[in-house]
């Protein structure tokens, strides 16, 4: 029967003689840990940060009519044709409507279905923003701010004003800042926008937009949609595009090619539209916990080094533990509770010192004009991080200590005793 009382007594021991090997046995895990801890937290905060930029502000289904060319050409409709090879040249887009036909039955019909989390209408409009002699181009989105705040992430990037402000005023308009900043503009001034037939429309500056992207705030602003239609001329009715949020994104793709063939409407998934910058968003998690795992296998290395170096210290003190009745896994046992002793206190200090680490990074001031919202870094405080790396800790010292002490059990302390 092992006496546990005593084994560890006897590792204490040891510890406590060789202070400065457990100390430095001690630090090798724990600053393994601690900057496993910190980069993982920091790089994945920061990942989530820049996904978060692009992925909120793109709706999860994109719903308008696509301008493409006909798929049947005229000459096609000739029967004495119909059997011969017709080649075609500059082909042109067919005339299509931009407004989405039955728009309203369609918001009806997706506000009701089970996976979608709500469905907003906009009507997109390129027009001119008039500052003296000036004009510049843009697009005026009109859009139904209050659900399009319930749905992304708009209200974040509204620097000054609200989308409350929005909804109480028929000519309101949240101005894009990189506009704003091109024309003097501020929160209560006047705006001219101009359409491209020419008619002008003067509308009051009720907020200021940022999304952090400079070609987006240099063109973009946003209105009521009664007021663009109204700009336009158009109807109650008339809307060129539908944005979709799921309760379940993974449908997305499936569902929008469903959507495509009941409606005959183009239909865009989030993952079509974020391709380029989902594969680079997956790169850079690869990155970041590649770097983490070599940080872990490094540190556990060097727990091994130190933890081996420690046990061939204790050649003498193994020999005459042997020589006073302790059996090779009474050894075994001493040195493995030694290591898992280190493995604990190493690990318990490495995620202080890791949070300590990301709650200095997460209070460091973060200013940049492009990014208003964000006034420190960003970091990530996922609880599994700190799980892993305490499992890391303990599962790395044991092995480390398990390796050299399976070999101490089976010296001879005869060869030992007759070597000093």
């Amino acid at each position: 029967m092992i006496n546990w009382s005593v084994i560890l007594s006897i590792a204490k021991t040891h510890l406590v003689t060789k202070m400065k090997s457990t100390v430095t046995a001690t630090l090798g895990v724990t600053f393994g840990i601690g900057a496993y801890i910190t980069l993982v937290s920091f790089m994945t905060g920061l990942n989530a940060m820049l996904d978060d930029l692009v992925l909120n502000q793109t709706p999860h289904i994109h719903m308008y009519n696509e301008i493409r060319p006909s798929p049947i050409q005229p000459i096609s409709r000739y029967r004495e044709f119909s059997n011969a090879f017709n080649l075609v040249h500059s082909i042109k887009p067919k005339q299509n409507q931009k407004k989405i036909h039955n728009a309203l039955p369609i918001l009806g019909y997706l506000k009701k279905h089970p996976n979608v989390r709500g469905a907003t209408p906009q009507l997109r409009a390129q027009i001119f923003y008039l500052s003296g002699s000036i004009e510049l181009g843009g697009n005026l989105i009109g859009v139904d701010i209050m659900e399009e705040a319930r749905l992304s992430n708009i209200q974040d990037n509204i620097v000054e004003g609200s989308p409350q402000a929005l909804k109480n005023n028929t000519n309101g308009i949240l101005l894009g800042a990189g506009l704003a900043d091109k024309m003097s503009l501020s929160i209560g001034d006047r705006v001219q926008v101009s359409t491209v037939e020419g008619n002008i429309f003067p509308l009051k500056i009720v907020g200021i937009y940022q999304s952090g992207i400079a070609e987006i705030d240099n063109i973009q602003s946003f209105a009521n949609l009664n007021t663009v239609q109204r700009i336009l001329g158009e109807a109650e009715n008339y809307v060129t595009d539908i944005n979709i949020k799921l309760v379940n994104i993974a449908e997305s793709e499936p569902m929008a090619r469903s959507l495509e063939k009941q409606f005959n409407i183009k239909a865009v998934d989030i993952n079509e539209a974020n391709a380029q910058f989902e594969t680079g968003s997956n790169i850079r998690n690869l990155i970041t916990y590649a770097v983490s795992i070599t940080l872990l296998i490094v540190a556990g290395f060097g727990i091994y080094n130190i933890l081996n170096m420690l046990i061939y210290e204790k050649m003498k003190d193994i020999a005459i533990l042997k020589a006073t009745g302790f059996s090779g896994n009474d050894v075994q046992y001493i040195f493995m509770a030694q290591a898992m002793i280190i493995g604990l206190l190493g690990g318990i200090l490495g995620l202080l010192i890791g949070l300590g680490l990301s709650h200095l990074i997460d209070n460091a001031p973060f200013e940049t004009e492009a990014l208003p919202t964000i006034t420190t870094y960003p970091v990530n405080f996922n609880p599994i991080f700190y799980i892993i790396g305490i499992s890391f800790a303990l599962i790395s010292t044991f092995i480390a200590g398990y390796l050299p002490s399976n070999k101490a059990k089976k010296i001879d302390p005869v060869q030992i005793i007759r070597g000093t």
